[in-house]
């Protein structure tokens, strides 16, 4: 009996574990997500700030003890953040969640406690560390990671305080009163954040949910009207063949043209075609809303030029000087790992895209060109526009799922997203390079099947 309970308290403490390290997991995420927009920000105050109050508290207000070598190392890992919108490669992805939390921790909580105990926490010291646990609270988001990365910051500090040999005699303020006004202040904050954050969830998750349920709901349908339409198709030739027979043997039926036997089959085809089109849109919102993802079991080689070429022809361009504006430059061709639908309607995303801002700024032209990189392992298909470009600010945010740089009811904010999912589904990663107000440039790389 005493061993059953043992293994059903170790089996508990396992599902704990494992709970609370997805929460964590989960909050560095969105930790990540949330504030992105402010992370150039943020390096860019600490950048300035530290030699501007190395001045101040050394010179100007005098503190007991200054750091130049600490505030150095501040300004150093500030330096990546400055870039962070620039580097967008797969692995900058991967290590991002985790520099950032290194960043934040030895910026905010270790930095601010650090200098507060080997300033013997003078007045000055205990006030700039009440503001750093509040900038922490605004950059973080998620009451539960605030918490843990402020308590690891201040241990870190601390141990470093006490291996260096330092001590704290008699300070100006109670050390233990102002531990309790932080945790306040750390505990009130996030508090807030928390149900700001909770109700934003929310909506995000009833969104996802309509969206879902809707693309489920339409699916069903969907695939009728293609059924009946490939079935209607596979009879065609037979129905054309008795009609033409009906015809030599002088019975009364009613005249009809080839022509019309014809376009009643280009009508199927498109049918066809356009359900098949319509279920991509579909699959692309059901991945973005969290229901299903791309299954890998029907993809196959693909030409990317293919690709090119079939989106150029079935995109529906307003008009001739529409089409005019896009330049296919095709190179070699390569082949790669996915799905031709899925690629297709890719590219109809960055065409659609493009074509709206070309359209608001009344300028520019959209260029595609693919590149075969021989002996290297990733080719590329590059994308470009001459609008207005993407401000730099939006930047970091643009595959975000269901957000969107256009007015109001101009844009569902789910095909950057979706492009994403499909591109690194093909083992492969899309990235976007631009500059406001000259162009916006999306590079799609995909290894050689070869290489898998």
């Amino acid at each position: 009996m005493s061993s059953m309970n043992g293994r059903a308290i170790a089996r508990w403490l396992r599902t704990g574990l494992q709970r609370i390290w997805l929460r964590l997991l989960s909050s560095v995420r969105l930790s990540v997500e949330y504030s992105r927009a402010n992370m150039k920000l943020f390096a860019l105050f600490e950048i300035l700030g530290q030699p501007i109050y190395f001045i101040l508290w050394k010179f100007i207000y005098p503190q007991p003890h200054e750091n130049l070598e600490l505030r150095l190392a501040c300004i150093l890992l500030s330096l990546p953040m400055l870039f962070e919108q620039q580097m967008q490669g797969r692995l900058w992805r991967r290590v991002l969640p985790v520099y950032w939390i290194v960043f934040l921790v030895f910026e905010l909580p270790f930095f601010f406690i650090y200098m507060s105990l080997i300033n013997n926490f003078s007045s000055l010291w205990a006030i700039s560390t009440m503001a750093a646990v509040m900038v922490m609270v605004i950059l973080v988001y998620d009451w539960l990671m605030s918490l843990l990365l402020a308590f690891i910051g201040a241990g870190a500090a601390w141990l470093v305080f006490e291996a260096s040999g330092g001590m704290i005699v008699d300070p100006p303020l109670p050390v233990a009163a102002l531990f309790w006004i932080y945790l306040f202040g750390l505990a009130s904050g996030t508090a807030f954040n928390y149900k700001t954050e909770l109700v934003a969830r929310e909506k995000l998750s009833a969104i996802t949910d309509a969206v879902g349920t809707m693309a489920h709901e339409l699916r069903t349908p969907l695939l009728g009207i293609r059924s009946g339409a490939r079935g209607l198709n596979n009879y065609i030739p037979t129905l054309i063949q008795g009609y033409q027979a009906a015809r030599d043997h002088g019975l009364d039926v009613p005249m009809i043209r080839r022509a019309h036997f014809e376009q009643i089959s280009a009508v199927l085809n498109r049918i066809e075609s356009e359900t098949e089109y319509t279920g991509a849109v579909l699959d692309m919102l059901l991945v973005n809303s969290s229901r299903t993802a791309i299954d890998s079991r029907s993809f196959e080689r693909v030409s990317i030029n293919q690709c090119v070429d079939e989106a150029l022809d079935r995109y529906p361009f307003h008009s001739t000087q529409e089409r005019a504006l896009v330049e296919w430059r095709a190179g070699d061709d390569f082949v790669f790992q996915g799905t031709h639908v899925l690629m297709v309607h890719v590219l109809f995303n960055l065409l659609k895209n493009a074509l709206y801002q070309l359209a608001r700024s009344g300028r520019g032209r959209i260029s595609i060109w693919s590149l075969r990189r021989r002996g290297e392992r990733m080719n590329e298909l590059h994308f470009r526009d001459t609008g207005p470009g993407i401000p730099a600010a939006t930047l970091p945010r643009i595959f975000d799922r269901f957000y969107s740089g256009m007015p109001r009811g101009q844009g569902t904010g789910i095909g950057l997203a979706f492009a994403r999912v499909v591109i690194e589904s093909f083992y492969g990663q899309i990235i976007c390079q631009s500059v406001e107000g000259e162009y916006a440039e999306f590079i799609i790389r995909l290894p050689d099947p070869q290489d898998l």
